[in-house]
């Protein structure tokens, strides 16, 4: 007695297509709720470095503003 092993390709090809959708419309949802335009250095690499040497920037400008407004106290 033979054992046959049947596979549903068709199947098994909507399963991984199916999967891979989920896995694109859940990075698009997480970019949406994060509200930049990178939201992981693996979208942008470039634009994510330019992003954090920014926004660095930004905090070093804050604290001169806070050091500048107490000196004045």
């Amino acid at each position: 007695m033979s054992f046959r092993i049947n596979s549903n390709i068709a199947s098994l090809s909507a399963q991984r297509h199916l999967g891979n959708s989920q896995k694109m419309t859940h990075k698009a949802l997480r970019a949406l709720a994060s509200g930049s335009r990178v939201s992981n250095p693996g979208d942008d690499a470039a634009g994510f470095a330019i992003a954090e040497r920014l926004r660095g920037q930004l905090s070093g400008v804050e604290q001169a503003k806070h050091n500048a407004n107490s000196a004045w106290l």
